[in-house]
């Protein structure tokens, strides 16, 4: 019995081990600008992100900063989280694959092909929520073809575990709800005939979302973080953390279908490269193999797509992750379909070996080598690209800022400079003198507009600025008098010397 489970897991965890080596070859070495930064900050605090405050990741990282603390600093320990996330999508995608083709070798073409596209390596450098999303929308998959295989009731309320705490990572998890409804009736027809296995999985998901969900009032209340966004102590605030409606004007209607179509086919051939032609292929072999996985996948897939496509974003290739992987698993299942056309074609030369496991390993093994040749060929190039061993650009610019803001000073930050001056003050212990009044500080607090901080600051304490909208740059260069330390305006760290009608 040990035998056979430690055989069964030798592949998935060889790939995992393949995946998090080439993370970690190309693994940020620390501190970075961005969402990066507040997640490497509130992570280790236990604080509250931004919206949709992502509770399931701020608990996970805030584990993984303990257990990870013989591996460097707090930075670097949630850069490897992430890391390990994209090892476990990948293990956990080749033992689904592996389940839906019956062989070990399509197993691993999809998984080592999952690790390797650019934008799942990508992902696994720096810290970052997506690649947590990554790894819980596999081990979710996993246990809906699982459950169908074995109709275990613990294993769809498991699933309905999963899912609730991929909400609770990221709100891209409710995209995927229609197609598991569909996948459920499909494989259970009378399931509405079960109350109690419905019951169940409902109050599992319920039960797992408010746990998970009570991190983000208690944190910002009674239990303060050092570092909260917004007032999610209070149940508008709460709403308005957990709906994201900072972003609601984000989402823009579908309308121009041909460009956007152009735009996915060309995000499709960038990822998978010469296999991209061959997908919808692998769709239609999984349709005819695996009929109920391709409903929940394409359906899955189909919805993300779209809404990804309609959003606006800095950086929208992390929202087609689940779509990649979806689409891996499509490719081993028509690979499988192939391989059993050639063993077949094949068996019409000797009875003795048709069909023989023996044979269909071998060519299974020919097949995924074939399909995973290109990747392989593109891995120099691809790590060129995802390679950040060398990006001290963020701890660098905050040392110097830490050097040269005068003791007690002020500094009017935006969020990409805000959240690095965060993890030094919050998580190194740097500088605590210094206030970084944010722009979601200022909202939070009542603080006013840009100038009105400056004003009420101006006369009794160092101000410093940092702005990146050229509107706000060229009010500044209006009003005040500058002195520029790093740059030629205000995009980067300003000294606010005094008013310019100060004399008048």
């Amino acid at each position: 019995m040990v035998t056979q489970v430690l055989g069964r897991l030798a592949a998935p965890v060889l790939v995992g081990l393949v995946a998090l080596v080439a993370a970690w070859v190309a693994m940020l070495p620390g501190v970075a600008f961005w969402d990066t930064g507040e997640l490497q900050t509130v992570a280790p605090v236990m604080g509250t992100a931004h919206p949709t405050g992502f509770p399931t990741y701020v608990l996970i990282g805030w584990l993984a900063s303990i257990v990870l603390g013989p591996f460097g600093e707090p930075a670097f320990r949630m850069n490897l989280l992430a890391g390990l996330c994209v090892a476990l999508a990948a293990g956990v995608t080749v033992d689904l694959v592996r389940d839906l083709t019956r062989s070990t070798a399509l197993g691993l073409l999809a998984g080592l092909g999952l690790a390797f596209t650019t934008v799942v390596w990508s992902i696994g450098t720096h810290a970052e929520a997506h690649a947590l999303h990554l790894a819980l929308v596999a081990v979710l998959l996993r246990l809906l073809v699982a459950w169908e295989t074995d109709r275990s009731d613990r294993v769809l309320v498991a699933a309905a575990v999963v899912f609730a705490l991929a909400m609770g990572n990221h709100s891209l998890t409710l995209l995927l709800a229609p197609g598991i409804g569909l996948f459920v009736i499909a494989v259970e027809p009378r399931i509405l005939r079960r109350p109690r296995l419905i019951l169940a999985c409902l109050a599992a998901l319920a039960l797992t979302v408010v746990l998970v969900y009570l991190e983000l009032p208690l944190r910002a209340g009674p239990f303060r973080a050092p570092l909260v966004y917004g007032h999610p102590d209070t149940w508008e605030g709460f709403w308005y953390i957990v709906l994201a409606e900072q972003f609601r004007g984000s989402l823009a209607p579908l309308g121009d279908v041909a460009g956007l179509v152009g735009a996915l086919v060309r995000r499709t051939i960038a990822a998978f490269g010469p296999l991209a032609p061959l997908l919808p292929l692998a769709f239609a072999a999984t349709v005819i193999r695996q009929p109920r996985y391709a409903l929940l996948t394409g359906t899955g897939l189909v919805i993300t797509c779209l809404f990804a496509a309609s959003y606006v974003n800095a950086d929208i290739d992390r929202y087609y992750l689940g779509p990649v992987l979806i689409a891996w698993t499509w490719i081993g299942v028509g690979a499988g379909v192939v391989v059993d056309w050639i063993d077949r074609l094949l068996g019409d030369a000797g009875p003795q070996a048709r069909g023989t496991d023996r044979r269909r390993a071998a060519l299974a093994i020919v097949v995924a080598v074939a399909l995973l040749a290109p990747t392989v060929d593109a891995i120099p190039s691809r790590h060129a690209r995802v390679d950040r061993r060398l990006d001290l650009e963020a701890a660098a610019w905050v040392d110097r800022a830490m050097t040269v803001m005068e003791p007690g000073a002020v500094v009017v930050s935006w969020w990409s400079y805000s959240t690095p001056l965060w993890y030094a003050q919050l998580i190194e212990g740097r500088r605590p003198d210094i206030a970084i009044i944010d722009d979601r500080t200022r909202l939070d607090e009542g603080l006013g507009g840009i100038t009105d901080v400056i004003d009420a600051n101006l006369a009794t304490r160092p101000v410093y600025v940092i702005r990146g909208d050229p509107r706000e740059i060229a009010l500044l260069e209006a009003r005040y008098v500058l002195e520029h330390l790093d740059g030629p305006d205000a995009r980067s760290l300003t000294r606010v010397v005094a008013r310019r009608d100060a004399g008048a």
